[in-house]
């Protein structure tokens, strides 16, 4: 683990086009990113997640990359980012940007190279078979599309032609073990990528699928971490304080790997879901077990099974990043009321590890269900534009409604900064005091130690960090445990009362000092 900032970090992540547009277009900017700082520190944020803003024909929300030192001219030019980097920074604000490592788009020049007949230095930059009517092995290809005789591996869509690291074990002449040069190259040409972005002002990437480079890996992705290990070479070497957050989900083999964190992903059935989006498992019965949902048979075990072995086996070596949600999944929203957010959040934001916010998650935005918009499908209704205010757009864009990059919610009762900032009592000014506590109480951050301490169902969740003894009650139901708990009330949502015994009102939350 390199980038030291990390412990005292709570990451805001930001779907560019959806966050605020400054020139009526439609699209958000880089500009109104910048005019946003403000509102973003102001938040206790420090740090911002950029989703992918290079150049890109879009069929994936700019997941396949055109050209990786180029941005996208929708946002604007590389200057403007150049300058978002230099306006967060004097704000005290560090920036990631959105690496997309597996794939490019088709449209690469790259894959330009690599489709021709002759031999050239692109030839072996992706994946290909050796004959026009071979399969690429058991992964997903296409063929019949270029003057070259073979089939191309494909990580996603079809326009995203897999970037070729090797096979760790090869098996057909075409498939490269992942030190022969052509796969080295490969590596070294990420490497280039990261170092441009780096020297103009870029804090670090959140890697993509990281776990996904080398093909037919085995359990322990032992060719994969192989390639991050080399790459987190690189960045201690040249830029020891650049930070890597893995989209992996498996802690244990990213932080080994070389990754500072690793997204903790609500994959239907884990750990996580069970938090917040326990539907995922009954998607027929739509039953919702989420532990914060205040009338479910919700329990914390289900989540503190894995977490639990996860965080003991990491907290040396890097941290267990957990999210309101991202681009990828349904908002909070979408099944919890603001209330019980509140804890949701408070118990987040109390959390060992990094935290991130996904925009407009602060006001409680809803996931609105839309048809697909560049290859969102069921992810678009989290992609919606952020809601500012009470006028035009609220306040995302001055440009014609039917000029935005998706509809904003039309519901009377949709949240706004604006409102919920007047409201001492709102989700958003919830976030901002939790945010402060965090930031206040080292011994809420990232490295300060986690115990469990009560998980019981039917009482309290009580858990300590360092000296602070923090109790959950997200139920509609009064909760208590027969622990002593004395000290001083530093945070509260609801009521608790301390003493031989702790005791919860329904949907509450304390931290005692």
């Amino acid at each position: 683990m390199a980038a030291t900032w990390l412990k005292d970090t709570v990451f805001y992540e930001i779907y560019p086009q959806s966050f605020y547009d400054t020139n009526g277009d439609g699209i958000g900017d880089f500009n109104g990113i910048i005019e946003k700082l403000d509102y973003i520190k102001s938040l206790g944020c420090n740090a911002l997640w950029i989703n992918p803003c290079f150049d890109s024909p879009f069929a994936d929300a700019g997941y396949d990359v055109r050209d990786y030192k180029k941005v996208a001219p929708r946002y604007g030019c590389n200057n403007d980012l150049y300058r978002l980097f230099g306006e967060a920074h004097k704000r005290g604000i560090k920036v990631l940007l959105d690496l997309v490592p597996g794939h490019t788009s088709e449209e690469h020049e790259w894959f330009r190279q690599s489709q021709k007949d002759e031999i050239n230095e692109f030839s072996n930059r992706y994946i290909w078979s050796d004959f026009c009517f071979a399969k690429t092995a058991d992964l997903n290809y296409i063929g019949g599309e270029s003057e070259r005789s073979g089939t191309y591996a494909l990580n996603f869509f079809k326009c995203q032609p897999a970037l070729n690291y090797g096979f760790l074990n090869p098996t057909e002449p075409w498939q490269l073990p992942i030190d022969h040069p052509d796969c080295l190259a490969t590596r070294e040409a990420i490497k280039d990528i990261m170092r441009f972005w780096l020297d103009h002002g870029c804090d670090g990437f959140r890697v993509d699928m990281a776990g996904s480079l080398v093909k037919h890996d085995d359990d322990k992705q032992t060719g994969t971490s192989a390639v991050w290990l080399d790459i987190r070479k690189m960045l201690d070497e040249e830029y020891p304080e650049a930070a890597m957050v893995a989209e992996w989900s498996n802690p244990p083999i990213a932080l080994r790997a070389g990754f500072d964190m690793d997204f903790y992903l609500n994959m239907p059935g884990n750990g996580y879901s069970t938090l917040m989006r326990d539907y995922f498992v009954n998607d027929k019965s739509k039953e919702d077990n989420s532990f914060f949902k205040k009338d479910s048979d919700g329990d914390i075990n289900r989540f503190l099974d894995e977490y639990v072995k996860w965080y003991e086996d990491t907290r040396d070596i890097g941290y267990i990043s957990m999210l309101t949600c991202n681009h990828d999944t349904n908002r909070p929203r979408y099944t919890l009321e603001p209330d019980e957010l509140k804890i949701a959040y408070a118990f987040l934001f109390t959390m060992p590890g990094v935290p991130f916010l996904y925009y407009g998650d602060e006001i409680g935005m809803r996931y609105l269900e839309l048809k697909t918009k560049e290859g969102g499908y069921f992810r678009t209704g989290a992609r919606t534009p952020m809601q500012w205010n009470s006028g035009k757009n609220l306040g995302f864009s001055e440009g014609c409604k039917d000029s935005l990059y998706l509809p904003v919610d039309e519901a009377s009762d949709a949240p706004t900064v604006e409102a919920q900032e007047a409201d001492k009592n709102s989700l958003l000014n919830t976030v901002r005091d939790l945010l402060a506590l965090r930031h206040r109480e080292e011994e809420l951050q990232a490295d300060a130690g986690f115990e469990v301490i009560c998980s019981d169902k039917d009482s309290p969740f009580v858990y300590k960090r360092g000296g602070l003894t923090i109790a959950v009650n997200p139920s509609c139901k009064e909760k208590a445990a027969d622990i002593k708990v004395e000290g001083d009330v530093i945070y509260s949502i609801g009521s608790a009362t301390l003493g031989d015994k702790l005791t919860l009102l329904p949907q509450s939350f304390v931290v005692v000092k």
